[in-house]
């Protein structure tokens, strides 16, 4: 079984690779190789494995074919442009994310393997004028850049599944938190950051109202879910390849509750509520009311409560001192 995670740099690459190495396998067979592939070739985890690395532009078609090779089982989809950068260059935003995608899967059936890909979507392909709340038969009517993208993406991941080029699977994200590391150019990196700031022992900043509510899941259950969810046989997807993960709803005051449930009353402290208007007005726009029957079905988990998300971020990425 040879595997490929394209976005293999970030951190949700980093984390499947890891899971990876622990398990061993994948759809019932030894992982042989696993290669991690970004813009800046990532370094390799240890395996009991081969795992390399290597650079891709994805927006380079030949780059891309240089990378998927005939050998490739399966192929972990995450590289994107998030959020609030697709909106505000959108010619970055659709050259990663809509011509990166379709560079990828037509390499894919260039090929005429089909390969299992697990590409990762966005809850940004809701939005607009739909009632709550948003099930898996809900259209996507996106109303950001990134949000369209993603849609497309959807749409290119179901029909070339139809056709036979790929196995493909989708997986709108909820929002990850709690996220290792520095912030980055998502509108919602902040949902990570007032969690993460004060468990280090720094100040973040809030920029949205603490009613504020949203959809929330894990780096440690999000990653479960898409190796889960490349190991689901074509069968039990349906002609819909594509669903939203499981979550939990929860407002921001919600969760600076259970970081004070956990941590105690201290890391709360370190937030400061400072409404930015170009955030805020983002957010205020984003739906956090889903049923994801589907998923559930499959087999696929939210977290119990978010203090299991302040949990696993202190076990499995808190800096230790």
């Amino acid at each position: 079984m040879n595997i490929l995670i394209i976005g293999g740099g970030g951190f949700v690459g980093r984390k499947i690779a890891a899971s990876l190495a622990e398990k061993g396998t994948l759809r019932g067979q030894p992982i042989t190789k696993l290669i991690l592939a970004d813009v800046a070739q990532p370094d390799p985890v240890e395996a009991p494995f081969p795992v390399t690395g290597a650079a891709c532009d994805i927006t380079d078609r030949n780059a891309v074919d240089g990378l998927i090779g005939a050998d490739v089982d399966v192929i972990f989809h995450l590289a994107a442009v998030v959020s609030a950068h697709a909106e505000a260059d959108f010619e970055a935003g659709m050259q990663v994310n809509l011509f990166g995608t379709y560079n990828i899967l037509e390499r894919c059936r260039a090929l005429g393997t089909c390969p299992v890909v697990v590409f990762t979507s966005s809850l940004a392909v809701f939005g607009g004028d739909v009632p709550d709340p948003i099930t898996d038969f809900t259209i996507p009517n996106p109303q950001t850049s990134y949000g369209m993208q993603k849609a497309v993406g959807e749409m290119l991941i179901n029909d070339y599944s139809r056709k036979g080029y790929i196995d493909g699977r989708g997986f709108r994200l909820p929002t990850i938190s709690v996220r290792p590391g520095k912030p980055n150019r998502a509108a919602s990196s902040f949902m990570s950051s007032i969690i993460r700031e004060p468990l280090n022992g720094e100040p973040a900043i809030c920029p949205v109202d603490p009613e504020q509510e949203h959809f929330y899941l894990s780096p440690r259950r999000c990653v479960q879910n898409l190796i889960k969810g490349a190991e689901l046989d074509a069968a039990d997807l349906g002609q819909q390849r594509c669903m939203t993960l499981p979550g939990l709803r929860l407002s921001i005051r919600q969760m600076i509750d259970a970081l004070t449930a956990v941590a105690g009353p201290e890391p709360a402290k370190l937030i400061r509520w400072e409404e930015q208007p170009d955030i805020a007005a983002i957010v205020r726009g984003w739906r956090f009311d889903y049923r994801f029957d589907k998923a559930t079905a499959l087999g696929l988990e939210a977290d119990q409560s978010f203090e299991e998300n302040v949990r696993y971020y202190m076990e499995d990425d808190l800096p230790k001192t």
